[in-house]
């Protein structure tokens, strides 16, 4: 059987072949109606576009290259999902690198990016002890954006998560509902992200005149039962606390098995003694499974993946314009445990 190529179809719908190409390429400004023959003629023929050599001989490509280091980060896959969404909507396609916490790696995965003709890079930074990003990436010739939970510094096109916010949004939510004692657990120290929501909770602690306490702001390893341990440990030394921030996913469940082992209750009712609240900072896939339901921070992940998706088409449309810098801002779900 013959292959049908674009002539075949502007033959059936009679019109050029030049219009059947700026109905597949979806430019120009073609009726509706002539739009639909040509549709119905590909349908009826089955016709199938060669992307790759349209790109090939227009000198332009519809593929994106996405480089996540850390396939097992809830945020970075969530992420992901949502700028893969976006992109075939708009009619481009991916390529995924994953080179881990590999310079070499990474340079393999750009270089084949190249080579297969990818027409931007979308780069996941999970590096949140840093504000710069790996040589190969800010080396790299194509257009870049890069999506972080943490603050990046420098001239980049950056999409970053608002945690100054999250924090912020969180301690102001307990603070409107009496809570007056309100401690944070988990991270390690240096970390980034930990870093700019302490800056939050801090900011309206002195807003609303309550201290910040030190030995209330309590960093651990990133299991459940370093949080156990913590919390327990926490709640036994300050009874008087009455609700406690969770960094981390392994947190949220080591907070809540510490609060039962001491005596405490998971609730909204503070006038309760022996009750305390809980709230989060969502990056967990089972967010929805805690006993009690978790009040949170959402991560925006869908939004990020969106913002993303849109910047690099505005850098593939036009290199040469002004770096930009989007934070996303965070959403408060209010739930039973706080």
């Amino acid at each position: 059987m013959k292959k049908v190529n674009i002539t075949d179809v502007a033959k059936f719908a009679g019109v050029s072949v030049s219009t059947v190409s700026l109905v597949l390429r979806q430019k120009g400004k073609i009726s509706e109606a002539t739009i639909e023959k040509i549709r119905s003629a590909i349908d009826t023929l089955g016709y199938v576009h060669n992307v790759a050599a349209a790109n090939l001989r227009s000198n332009t490509s519809n593929l994106i290259g996405l480089i996540v280091s850390d396939l097992n980060d809830t945020f970075s896959i969530k992420v992901m999902a949502s700028v893969v969404r976006k992109l075939e909507s708009l009619g481009y396609m991916v390529f995924l690198g994953q080179p881990e916490d590999d310079k070499e790696q990474l340079q393999k995965c750009l270089k084949s990016f190249i080579q297969q003709g990818v027409a931007g890079v979308i780069y996941f930074s999970v590096d949140h002890y840093s504000y710069g990003i790996p040589g190969p990436i800010t080396e790299s010739h194509l257009p870049v954006v890069i999506v972080s939970k943490s603050e990046i510094q420098g001239s980049y096109d950056v999409v970053q998560s608002n945690n100054r916010e999250a924090g912020n949004s969180l301690v102001r939510y307990l603070i409107d509902r009496g809570h007056r004692n309100i401690a944070y657990v988990g991270g390690d120290e240096n970390c980034l992200i930990r870093a700019e929501r302490l800056q939050g909770y801090q900011t309206v602690l002195q807003q609303y005149g309550l201290p910040f306490r030190d030995a209330w702001v309590l960093p651990c390893e990133d299991t459940t039962y370093a949080a156990n341990a913590a919390v327990s440990s926490l709640l036994k030394k300050y009874n008087n606390i009455t609700a406690i921030l969770c960094h981390s996913p392994s947190t949220i469940i080591g907070c809540i098995n510490g609060a039962y082992q001491v005596g405490r209750t998971i609730g909204k009712d503070i006038f309760l003694t022996q009750q305390i609240s809980i709230a989060g900072f969502e990056d967990m896939a089972y967010i929805n499974l805690t006993s009690p339901s978790l009040t949170y921070v959402s991560s925006s992940s869908e939004d990020t993946g969106t913002e993303a998706a849109l910047l690099i088409m505005k850098k593939i449309k036009d290199s040469q314009q002004e770096t930009q810098r989007v934070l996303i801002s965070s959403q408060l779900v209010i739930r039973e445990s706080a």
